[in-house]
């Protein structure tokens, strides 16, 4: 286990109930890159394979919670984006 990647899992981590919040509440996308949401995801991903299949340690689970976290805000742009999109009609 590595006391500097776990730091920065919790600090990365600390910022999605934020982005998650802000996008329930809002109901828009604006100031939303789905597309960077998507790298991150692939990030979270790349940690989690990596751990699974070359060093297997706790530490695994703060990847697979901030893995979900972002998942559910890529979920609340899409749903957002179809909000908007029938609010133009």
């Amino acid at each position: 286990m590595s006391f500097f990647e776990m730091t920065m899992l919790l600090c990365f981590g600390m910022a999605w109930p934020t982005s998650i919040y802000k996008s329930i509440k809002s109901k828009s996308t604006k100031g939303k890159s789905v597309n960077f949401l998507f790298i991150i995801l692939a990030g979270y991903l790349a940690g989690i394979l990596h751990k699974l299949f070359y060093n297997l340690d706790f530490v695994i689970v703060l990847y697979v919670i901030n893995f979900l976290m972002v998942l559910t805000d890529i979920i609340l742009y899409y749903r957002n984006r179809r909000l908007e999109q029938i609010n133009e009609c």
